[in-house]
């Protein structure tokens, strides 16, 4: 449960990471003409992070950890037929639009807690405070 809640942390804090960068440069950037859309996008996304997630709990060293991610990253995007460049720009994109990206992420967090729920359907019927402290019994 800790390393979803630290997954889930991850995932809010990767775009406010990109955010700070952000600040310096022009407000607009030009609209790439290969532009992923959104719902694509936070489905790819969501699809990066799960993998990410995979391969970090097989235990691999880190060599051979980061050579399985980009070489499953590599087949997913040709999974989702967008070039490497073409994603890179357009999250490049979509950080430096902030809302953009955090219009984004709330589909990939819902994404991954519907996959979640598929996947253990015992969780789904839990109250959504399952994670506070257990309710103090007299």
């Amino acid at each position: 449960m800790n390393s979803f809640r630290r997954r889930c942390l991850g995932l809010v804090l990767a775009p406010l990471l990109l955010v700070l960068p952000a600040c310096q440069r022009p407000e607009e950037a030009p609209l790439p003409a290969d532009l992923v859309p959104r719902e694509k996008m936070a489905q790819m996304l969501a699809d990066l992070h799960q993998l990410e997630a995979q391969i970090e709990s097989s235990h691999l060293s880190p060599d051979s950890s980061r050579a399985l991610f980009l070489a499953q990253q590599k087949n997913l995007l040709w999974k989702h037929e967008v070039s490497d460049s073409t994603f890179q720009r357009s999250y490049r994109y979509y950080g430096i639009h902030n809302k953009d990206l955090n219009e984004i992420y709330a589909g990939v967090i819902d994404t991954l807690n519907k996959r979640e729920a598929r996947l253990n359907p015992a969780k789904a019927n839990q109250p959504a405070d399952q994670w506070g402290p257990p309710p103090k019994t007299n």
